[in-house]
């Protein structure tokens, strides 16, 4: 037992692993592709039985794996949900995963859900909020989580940091680290007509713990560039080159592939995986 107990406990290495979906488990389990690590949505195992949870056991004994969050919708005047913290806090305790994440947003109002990522205006009251829940989470954990930005498609005129200051602020003062999504930085960056790497700039290195890739959808005709982070394709040029300018500017870092609407065979995903793991060597060649 102590010897599974220190497995789990392993970090996730500085690879790039696959964000896995139910879709995809069996051939997983039937194959056992050579992933560095998988990640999963934390509210699928909630239900801590089943056949899904049977799965994600058999699975676990084989990969490392993180939990990403999400629907705590931290961000929100509503209070946590207690039921949700305490599900959350119950799975992290019987996985041990190496990492824990969730979402720089909002998503409730009063007794409301909205099944969405809402992001919030960059003001020090949504930063003072932010921290506090940020906070109470780690606490309820007994452990640092990494909080990852999210895509928009407004920008509040009441506004007073920009978002990388925001990101930095909210790791400085609460402990948590950064789950940096280059899609979702490119995503905004070209929806609000921004330069991208005025976000990286406002960022410690120290803080990113882990960065994410993930395709987009290009809306056409509305007058102006508009892009949707649908997770539902291939990652675009331009950001796997936003990709390369993270590695060179903060080291090389866990990575993640993530591919949530129209599923494509798992092939595709180790494709990616593979396309940035070339990133990440090539990096790891170059003269300190």
């Amino acid at each position: 037992m102590a010897a599974t107990h220190a497995w789990r406990a392993q970090p996730i290495p500085t690879a790039v692993g696959i964000g896995l979906r139910p879709a995809h488990l069996a051939h997983v389990l039937a194959h056992r592709p050579p992933v560095p690590f998988f990640e999963l949505h934390s509210e699928n195992f909630f239900c801590a039985g089943g056949a899904l949870w049977d799965a994600f056991e058999a699975l676990r004994r084989d990969y490392p794996v993180s939990l990403h969050g999400v629907g705590l919708a931290l961000g929100s005047t509503a209070p946590l949900d207690p039921g949700h913290l305490a599900a959350l806090r119950a799975l992290v305790d019987r996985v041990e995963p190496a990492l824990v994440s969730e979402h720089v947003c909002w998503g409730r109002l009063g007794e409301r859900h909205f099944n969405d990522l809402l992001p919030l205006p960059c003001t020090e009251e949504a930063l003072s909020l932010m921290v506090s829940r940020v906070r109470q989470l780690q606490d309820a954990l007994g452990r640092r989580v990494l909080l990852e930005n999210v895509s928009s498609y407004v920008r509040f005129t009441h506004s007073t940091l920009g978002e990388g200051e925001f990101l930095a602020a909210l790791a400085r003062e609460s402990g948590c680290g950064l789950l940096l999504d280059i899609n979702n930085v490119y995503v905004n960056a070209v929806n609000h007509g921004e330069d991208p790497r005025r976000t990286f700039a406002a960022l410690d290195p120290a803080t990113i713990g882990e960065l994410h890739l993930a395709g987009f959808t290009r809306k056409e005709g509305l007058g102006g560039p508009l892009l949707i982070d649908s997770h539902d394709a291939r990652v675009d040029p331009a950001v796997w080159a936003l990709y390369a300018e993270a590695v060179a500017r903060f080291g090389a870092r866990p990575t993640l592939i993530e591919w949530d609407q129209h599923l494509p065979e798992f092939g595709v995903l180790e494709d990616e995986a593979r396309l940035a793991g070339e990133i990440l060597d090539a990096d790891a060649t170059l003269p300190a």
